[in-house]
């Protein structure tokens, strides 16, 4: 046992604990309570239906399933609840402790924890840091939300391991632990389905740094940083604002009296508010003495951007094609269409979770690009363009990706580019925006064949 498997066991021993989801994140969590630990009892609660055999569940985990599924919680002393579950009563009016994989996790391991959320980049910035990491020849782990549970690197973490972790809002929202070093990034319109108001939302990224310490270093966007903290390290970081403590701005990192001039000559990432993400991650790496400065350099120019993040997909048909299904909000749209070489055309549209597109269609009434939207809220932009926008010979509306694909292939200028960012969700008509990504690569593939 290291110090987390046996602080699990302690934390664990003799209790009554219930699994609340059994995703990717529920069954990392069985997998070490399972070798680790003594619990009186574990049970698994889902929505959905379990498979004991494919799960390897033996006939002593009670399963708990269907509408009722959390019902029970009061039944348990701890229950650990999965990120993608919403609690249908407040922990508040509960008997059971609600704790998850993060909070436990947090709690062992917070002084060696760089984290990182954000509404739009944290998987970015939370990639680009550990690559900087691991080729400076540090010893250290990437987890969270960027699809690697946390337990799952809990039995090889040493004593001066660092962890690069991506965390959602779904996994900040009942945390009381913070790690040492953390990043907020900006703040968009999102998961308000969910949270209701902006303020809800702002409330759970919140807690990635209300429970610093003394002595912890916090780095948020300027626009977002509360007017009075505590003791702790608080640094601003802005494209925009020249008075913050790390300023970027024509390619060059500026912070004090000190410059840093992005090889953008040499690097893979598209677009300024990539030159952000990097300020990021100098700030956390560099300035923070955790690499040296010739080490960055070379580390930065061989990163490899994420897939669905402004990815060059192919040239078909004469039309270079850029994957950005990640994009669920106004402000990515908007960076697409200005970071892709000779963008001609847009495709936006997805899910609607009533966000305001003014930004957007004020942005696109002004731009030469085509623009077409599809699905439900693309609906809403091509009537919003349709209201205002003088020149509707660019705008269309199409019902589905499929249809946007090969329309796009049709209007879009060969040597100029097509860009896939959707400024909404994918959800109801795919299974996330990778789903959504692949299915744009494939629909591309074949406009060649």
């Amino acid at each position: 046992m290291n110090r987390f498997t046996e602080y699990l066991s302690n934390y664990t021993a003799g209790k009554k604990v219930c699994i609340l989801g059994l995703g990717r994140e529920g069954r990392s969590t069985y997998r070490l309570l399972e070798k680790y630990c003594s619990p009186a009892t574990v049970a698994v609660a889902d929505l959905n239906p379990v498979d004991r055999e494919k799960n390897s569940l033996p006939d002593s985990v009670e399963l708990i399933t269907g509408e009722g599924y959390q019902e029970c919680l009061n039944r348990f002393d701890i229950v650990f609840k999965s990120p993608g579950i919403v609690l249908s009563t407040s922990p508040a009016q509960l008997r059971c402790e609600i704790t998850s994989e993060t909070q436990v996790f947090f709690t062992v391991f917070r002084e060696q924890i760089i984290g990182i959320t954000g509404t739009k980049g944290k998987s970015t910035v939370t990639s680009l840091i550990y690559h900087i990491l691991k080729e400076s020849g540090v010893d250290c782990r990437i987890a969270g939300n960027i699809g690697i549970p946390v337990f799952d690197i809990a039995e090889d973490m040493g004593e001066d391991t660092i962890v690069v972790c991506e965390l959602s809002c779904h996994q900040l929202e009942y945390m009381t632990v913070s790690p040492s070093r953390a990043v907020f990034l900006n703040l968009y319109e999102e998961h308000l389905d969910h949270y209701g108001t902006m303020e809800n939302y702002y409330n759970a990224k919140k807690n990635i740094y209300l429970h610093q310490h003394d002595e912890d270093t916090l780095l948020i966007n300027s626009e977002i940083a509360p007017k009075e903290f505590r003791s702790w390290y608080v640094y601003t970081v802005s494209n925009s604002d020249p008075s913050a403590d790390v300023f970027v701005s024509g390619g060059t990192i500026i912070i004090e009296d000190s410059k840093y001039v992005i090889p953008t000559d040499k690097i893979k990432l598209l677009g300024v508010h990539n030159h952000y993400n990097i300020a990021v991650a100098y700030e956390m790496t560099v300035m923070s003495s955790l690499v040296e400065l010739e080490d960055f350099d070379k580390a930065l120019c061989t990163f490899d951007p994420l897939a669905h993040r402004l990815e060059f997909v192919d040239t078909v048909k004469g039309i270079r094609w850029y994957d950005d299904s990640i994009s669920t909000a106004c402000a990515t749209a908007i960076e697409a269409v200005k970071s892709v070489p000779e963008a001609a055309t847009i495709l936006v549209g997805g899910m609607d979770r009533g966000i305001d597109y003014t930004p957007l269609t004020d942005f696109l009434k002004t731009s030469d690009v085509n623009v077409i939207c599809m699905e439900a809220s693309g609906k809403r932009v091509y009537d919003m363009l349709s209201e205002s926008a003088e020149d509707l010979s660019r705008v269309y509306y199409v019902p589905h990706l499929e249809d946007a694909v090969k329309l796009a292939a049709e209007i879009t200028p060969e040597g100029r580019s097509c860009v896939l960012s959707p400024a909404a969700a994918s959800y109801g008509i795919f299974k996330n925006f990778e789903e959504r990504g692949d299915v744009f690569k494939k629909l591309v593939k074949e406009l060649g064949n």
